[in-house]
């Protein structure tokens, strides 16, 4: 270490504030509907590729797989520009009534959702299934090949598709540091008519916005007396 910086004298002392993220009761709720909505897509992933690879030449087998890598890279990327956009920009835009502005000032707001469905949720389920299909695919290619064959096969397909799912990724993570606000504007419109008509991110933050309101009037009371 430089002599220009130095340790505190006691680190115990050094805190930092928690960032303020969202309610317990908030973050409750949304684990448990994020595992029941997991454990539906996975199922419903893992049917239909199992089903659809089983009954598939090998061309469109190999197709599947690379799609599913694609999903989990786009969905990545909109996870990585979540947390990165800025609101700002989106403020006049909304002022002018543009549309998707004020959907991509919520989507910005619940950040921590958006990543954890974007990147946890469909990017974990995608390497699972993207995973069974391609042990699915290297079963049914065993039956017309060697043990050596077979064993070389395995490896080079799965490192062929652990590589473009990590290397995906790595250049998405980029794309989307550098386009956030783009990307989040293009979801938003996307998303504006399903997540904007049924208010589904405005009900999840419905009950902690009331509090935080609630304890504003009750300080402004207690300061106007």
């Amino acid at each position: 270490m430089d002599d220009n910086y130095k340790h505190p004298v006691d680190e115990k002392k050094v805190k930092f504030k928690a960032n303020i993220v969202g309610s317990k009761k908030e973050t409750r709720v949304w684990t448990l509907l994020i595992i029941v909505v997991t454990f539906f897509i996975s199922i419903f992933m893992s049917f239909f590729s199992n089903k659809t690879i089983g009954n598939a030449s090998t061309a469109v087998s190999f197709l599947i797989v690379f799609i599913i890598i694609i999903i989990s890279i786009l969905f990545d990327v909109v996870g990585t520009a979540a947390t990165a956009a800025d609101e700002a920009p989106f403020h006049s835009m909304a002022s002018r009534k543009l549309y998707g502005a004020r959907q991509a000032i919520r989507l910005i707001r619940n950040a921590d959702k958006v990543s954890n469905f974007c990147n946890d949720v469909v990017g974990d389920i995608c390497g699972v299934v993207s995973g069974a299909a391609v042990a699915l695919i290297v079963y049914r290619f065993s039956g017309n090949a060697t043990n050596s064959q077979n064993s070389i096969f395995a490896l080079s397909f799965t490192a062929l598709v652990a590589s473009l799912t990590v290397g995906g990724k790595s250049l998405g993570k980029s794309i989307a540091l550098s386009n956030s606000n783009y990307i989040i504007y293009k979801v938003a419109i996307i998303t504006n008519f399903p997540f904007g008509k049924f208010k589904i991110l405005k009900k999840l933050n419905f009950r902690s916005k009331r509090k935080k309101q609630n304890k504003k009037t009750k300080s402004q009371k207690d300061k106007g007396n």
